[in-house]
């Protein structure tokens, strides 16, 4: 029997070769990845039914607002070709969205650290936009980034419990502490690393005349208010950029207000704690992923953002009201008056 199956194949395969090889030169050039991706016209999301008050879903607005996202397709040759076609299309370096010495499970860690801080970040501004009263407790450092210089055992995502036997709490005591010490010396860190405790040594480095040991780190925090806000997202989102929409979605929740009028708006920028709109990446891809679902309009930062955006309209002909903002704010006045 098996004797029989082994000519059987045998024979298959010697009267079908040539496709079987060009099969297994197809599937290896689509298989092979190469230092690049591809960005594109990206999408929405909508944020309804993301915000929670006190446990209880707030969806209660006749639009919508929605977070504007590029897509992103990691490199192989047939796509990388596809981007010298096709006009909307562009290759970029995988250096250009993570450090050399880092992998892609380490870059998109960060993002999802960028993602739980900005959602925090939200939360803060649309309470002290709205006037609530709140506080900051159980602030918590994460190493979202290890640069090429640091002569460190870091890893991203390392959760830094102490520094030298002290716990720290506010990452302004690590940069004295690191100030303090001279170039040379050794730093010893106690921090949480797949649910481990890990020792991790540092050294430190001067780099025009400031003290380094080469890492980033993120602080997130609990925030406790007389309302108990929540911000849901999906284990496929991440990223900062979608910071001001998480806000105007909070603050329109909390105020019980309906700043949509009935529209979708879409729109991209990161948050601060005080509201100040920070500049992303990406923009013009943003923005037709938004006129593609059919947005009213698109909230942007100011800046070469907003520029960007409006060159983008003005080359693709786009009928779509480009708002720029500078904090949160703008925005909730724009929409207010709109």
């Amino acid at each position: 029997m098996f004797n029989k199956l082994y000519e059987n194949i045998k024979d298959f395969m010697k009267n079908n070769w040539s496709y079987l090889l060009t099969f297994g030169i197809i599937l290896a050039i689509f298989l092979i990845k190469i230092p690049y991706q591809v960005e594109m016209p990206g999408g929405i999301i909508d944020l309804n039914n993301r915000v929670t008050i006190n446990g209880e879903e707030v969806d209660d607005i006749e639009g919508s607002f929605n977070m504007a996202y590029v897509s992103v397709v990691q490199g192989s040759i047939p796509y990388s070709l596809l981007s010298f076609i096709i006009p909307d299309w562009d290759l970029v370096k995988s250096s250009d969205v993570k450090m050399d010495n880092e992998t892609v499970e380490e870059a998109n860690k960060r993002d999802k650290l960028y993602l739980d801080q900005s959602k925090n970040y939200a939360i803060v501004a649309a309470l002290e936009t709205a006037g609530i009263k709140y506080e900051i407790k159980n602030k918590v450092n994460y190493v979202a980034m290890v640069s090429e210089d640091s002569k460190s055992d870091f890893k991203v995502g390392d959760y830094i419990l102490e520094v030298e036997g002290k716990t720290l709490f506010d990452i302004n005591e690590l940069t004295d502490i690191i100030s303090n010490t001279d170039v040379g010396d050794t730093l010893t860190f106690k921090v949480i690393r797949d649910k481990k405790e890990v020792d991790v040594k540092a050294e430190v480095y001067e780099d025009e005349d400031k003290h380094y040991i080469g890492i980033f780190v993120i602080t997130n925090f609990d925030i406790e208010s007389e309302l108990d806000v929540k911000i849901t997202s999906k284990s496929s989102e991440s990223g900062p950029s979608g910071g001001l929409m998480m806000a105007l979605m909070t603050y329109n929740a909390i105020t019980g207000k309906d700043l949509t009028n009935g529209k979708k708006i879409v729109g991209t920028g990161t948050i601060s704690l005080d509201g100040t709109v920070g500049e992303i990446g990406g923009v013009k891809y943003k923005l037709m992923g938004a006129v593609k679902n059919k947005a009213d309009v698109f909230l942007v930062p100011a800046g070469d953002n907003y520029e960007d955006a409006l060159k983008t309209k003005e080359e693709k002909g786009y009928d779509i009201e480009i708002v720029s903002v500078e904090t949160l704010k703008d925005a909730i006045e724009y929409l207010e008056g709109a």
